[in-house]
């Protein structure tokens, strides 16, 4: 049976995100995978901790539970584990209650390459190089950075975007990297009728704004989003007019003008945020999970 019908959003993540590998990850680097592999068959019937996705995941799975018309969440299990050492990570799939069936093992190999296999809108990983090979093939990809921050509270999931080179191209932010915020700003209000070009997010929000529409009869949305931008007025329309062109609703804007975003993070409630800025995902991190893009002018 396909996968793919309206309203139905795809998310990839590996082993390594979903529980936390870091133990047997430090076995086959000072061992080899010889001993990796003796390890976690030895204790294989042992459940692993949850890493950095397993609050996301674990929220994701329960609006499929809380809906009575159908399931629109599909989480995959993309792994460089054999199917052998991967037996331990299906274990603890089915310890934790998680209903996620499909996965692919790759034996030591890059696992993006099956993302688009699987239909996926997007890649949560540990491995910056699988990121970037997903981010290249056209995928939203991330790459988690580690917080201690637990399950949000309530059902609903709070999703939270930086704009420039994640939703939006980052057409806008080469100019502001090559020629100052005066430059940036009299650019921006400049094309403030002409909409910017998607970034690597757009389809990942565009799913979003499905599964919200889909679910939009239920008193609660289970669904929320939120941009959170360092732009501020007058490079606020640009933004405005490119989600309305592209018919994409974001519930919540924040405009901030170059101020720390975790403080509105935190107030938001986000349960993960995207940025393309490594030092904003660090200071985010401190306190939600964070996935770093590594895409656009900033990361080259």
């Amino acid at each position: 049976m396909s996968i793919s019908s309206p309203g139905k959003l795809v998310i990839g993540t590996s082993s390594r995100a979903l529980f936390d590998l870091g133990e047997s990850h430090q076995v086959y680097q000072e061992e080899g995978l010889e001993a990796y592999s003796r390890y976690q068959i030895d204790r294989e019937d042992e459940p692993l901790s949850p890493g950095e996705a397993f609050p996301l995941v674990k929220k994701l799975l329960n609006i499929n539970e809380n809906l009575v018309d159908g399931r629109v969440i599909e989480i995959v299990l993309l792994s460089r584990n054999s199917a052998d050492t991967g037996l331990r990570v299906f274990n603890s799939v089915e310890h934790y209650g998680l209903a996620v069936s499909r996965a692919a093992f790759c034996g030591g190999d890059n696992p993006w390459k099956y993302i688009s296999a699987f239909g996926c809108h997007l890649f949560l990983s540990n491995e910056a190089s699988d990121v970037k090979n997903a981010l290249d093939n056209g995928v939203a990809a991330a790459t988690l950075v580690s917080s201690t921050s637990k399950e949000g509270n309530g059902e609903q999931v709070r999703f939270a975007f930086d704009g420039d080179a994640v939703i939006f191209s980052d057409e806008a932010e080469k100019v502001y990297k090559n020629e100052g915020l005066d430059a940036f700003s009299a650019s921006e209000k400049a094309s403030a009728k002409t909409p910017l070009s998607g970034g690597p997010f757009k389809p990942f929000l565009s799913a979003l704004h499905q599964i919200q529409k889909y679910s939009s009869n239920h008193s609660v949305a289970p669904i929320r989003t939120a941009l959170v931008t360092a732009r501020a007025a007058p490079a606020h329309e640009r933004v405005i007019r490119t989600l309305r062109a592209w018919d994409i609703r974001i519930d919540e804007s924040i405009f901030l003008g170059g101020m720390d975003k975790s403080d509105f993070l935190k107030a938001y409630g986000a349960d993960v945020f995207f940025d393309d800025q490594q030092i904003h995902c660090d200071s985010a991190s401190e306190h939600i999970a964070t996935g770093h893009v590594p895409y656009g002018v900033a990361n080259q």
